[in-house]
């Protein structure tokens, strides 16, 4: 089952060229995971420093494989601290409605 799953962090202006490595090397490191398909990132137009980043994995277990990796954890750790709060996630599946 595919999923696909939202993180939404805060980026206050002063912090970006900062995060940029961080996110750089999550980056590098995602892309060699088992059961990774595709990331794309956001910026939201009407509510500035706030992005988005939208990751499709093969499968939930994959996901959780990975965000509970301590090669992730330490990166993502580090990105909490520079941004002063949590990372929202957001797992979902794929819903086949009938019109």
């Amino acid at each position: 089952m595919i999923v696909k799953v939202l993180l939404k962090r805060y980026v206050p202006k002063e912090k970006e060229s900062e995060l940029l490595g961080l996110i750089r090397a999550l980056r590098t490191l995602t892309t060699k995971q088992p059961g990774y398909v595709s990331g794309e990132t956001f910026k939201r137009i009407d509510n500035p420093g706030e992005s988005l980043v939208i990751s499709i994995w093969q499968s939930l277990e994959d996901w959780e494989r990975w965000v509970n990796s301590t090669e992730r954890q330490v990166i993502q750790d580090q990105v909490d601290g520079l941004l002063g709060t949590k990372t929202e996630y957001g797992v979902y599946q794929y819903v086949k409605s009938r019109l």
